[in-house]
């Protein structure tokens, strides 16, 4: 570098991001605009973790993937998938190399998005409107949930033990349903509260219904058209509300943002945006080399928990699994894997940049985001990956000519949050975040930019090959 100018050493020696848009070529381009085609139409049919699973299936099996057993036999060559209580998804193929030596790469995406879900004795009527009372479920605004198109998605498990599944308001001539807000003319004292009370969670109750049943011995006449019609279409009787699982989402379609169609709008972009490229790469990547598992999981809005979020043992169990059939020790296995826990992180907004540390937060289209620690306040709630790893994955995303960038989720005392990454990395994995960067987090409609969801599934093809 003697010979550079100092306006060349500059360039060599500092740290610049890339746009990807503006380093694409014309097939690049194309086939980033491509590649949210088939991601969009995923988004729209998989608005619940059950559904990404049965969809993850479907493109699984379409791809040479066989179910899979715990206990089954295994050897190289093999493509599986094993269904955890239809709610989370392990996709796995195994490898030529000695997974004892070099262990498993492991993506691990999460597939539930925030919503509002019923309670278990949720009809009622009240003033001329029948209601769904709800739960929400994961960390939302409360008041972007009000006034706002909303479909039922979920199962119902009958009085019977037969299963029947719900999902009204997708198509356009069903009925959709509503949360009601208070209209700004009576709405003084509200406006005065922050916005984490003016809107209650005990007030989401969901609109289903307004016409009374034509009969005078009937106390509840709007409660009982409601329950009428569902029995007459599900055989749903109310007693079986409290073995049912049903979810209130946006009807909003997964639609190209702006004049040049750059961005992608929809709801559950966190985070089934990197659960797609991971299903995709794995699907895409050639090399019989690597053992590889992508896990699609369940319950990460709610801590993880429960038999399919990623603090079940479930992984540990499955990692058992591969390493004794093929004869090899599962603690070498595990302390010599790989895991690029994929999810989410937000991307930079100017409208609101008080929130943000600029320097060290992800730029929307300047492609696939590390994120080497999450938690809040002092690093808490994760596991911050080693300076080592980061260094293994820096230089395999460079060597393929991924674009890619770094974050961290706002300034340090602002807020934070966390993912999947220290339930992995608590099994002696090396885990790191890699992600897209969304605007609108966790928002019912929320945005992204094709170029940061393409380079995403550059990286993870990168890491699976």
């Amino acid at each position: 570098m003697e010979n550079l100018t100092n306006k060349e050493l500059e360039a060599e020696l500092s740290f610049k991001k890339k746009n990807v848009f503006e380093e694409a070529d014309e097939k690049e381009l194309s086939a980033i605009f491509d590649y949210a085609e088939g991601y969009k139409s995923f988004l729209d049919a998989a608005k619940t973790e059950r559904e990404a699973v049965k969809e993850g299936i479907l493109l699984a099996e379409k791809n040479g993937y066989t179910q899979y057993k715990l206990g089954e036999a295994l050897s190289v060559g093999d493509k599986k998938y094993y269904n955890n209580r239809g709610k989370s998804l392990y996709l796995f193929k195994i490898g030529k190399e000695d997974i004892g030596e070099n262990g498993i790469r492991i993506i691990a995406a999460h597939i539930d998005s925030p919503r509002i879900d019923l309670k278990q004795n949720p009809l009622y009527e009240d003033s001329g409107m029948g209601f769904l009372k709800t739960h929400y479920y994961g960390g939302i605004k409360k008041y972007q949930w009000t006034a706002i198109p909303l479909a039922l998605h979920g199962v119902v498990i009958l009085a019977d033990g037969s299963s029947v599944e719900i999902k009204v308001g997708e198509n356009e001539n069903d009925p959709v349903f509503y949360i009601n807000d208070l209209l700004p003319h009576l709405a003084a004292d509200q406006m005065q509260q922050p916005m984490s009370k003016a809107i209650s969670g005990e007030s989401l109750n969901i609109l289903v219904g307004g016409l009374p049943v034509s009969d005078k011995d009937v106390e509840n006449k709007i409660k009982f058209g409601v329950l009428r019609i569902l029995n007459d279409k599900y055989g749903i009787k109310e007693g079986d509300f409290i073995s049912a699982e049903i979810s209130a989402v946006p009807v909003f379609k997964a639609r190209d943002i702006g004049f040049d169609r750059a961005l992608v709008g929809a709801y559950g972009h966190d985070d089934r945006v990197c659960a797609y490229p991971a299903m995709t790469a794995l699907f895409d990547t050639e090399s019989d080399a690597h053992t590889t598992l992508v896990i699609l999981a369940d319950k990460e809005e709610i801590g993880s928990e429960g038999n399919t979020g990623m603090q079940c043992r479930l992984l540990s169990d499955i990692i058992q699994e591969i390493a004794t059939a093929l004869g090899k020790n599962p603690v070498l296995v595990r302390s010599n894997s790989k895991c690029l826990s994929a999810d989410v992180n937000a991307a930079y907004d100017p409208n609101y940049g008080e929130a943000y540390e600029k320097r060290n937060s992800a730029m929307l289209s300047c492609g696939a985001t590390m994120s080497k620690y999450t938690g809040s306040r002092g690093k808490s709630g994760t596991s911050d990956a080693s300076a080592e790893f980061v260094g293994y994955i820096r230089n395999l995303f460079d060597n393929a000519g991924v674009i890619w960038q770094t974050s961290e989720l706002g300034k340090v005392d602002h807020g934070g949050g966390g993912t999947v990454a220290m339930y992995i990395a608590n099994l002696n994995i090396d885990t790191v975040d890699i992600g897209v960067p969304v605007i609108s987090m966790h928002a019912p409609y929320e945005v992204v930019s094709k170029a940061d969801l393409y380079s995403t599934y550059k990286a993870f093809c990168a890491f699976c090959k």
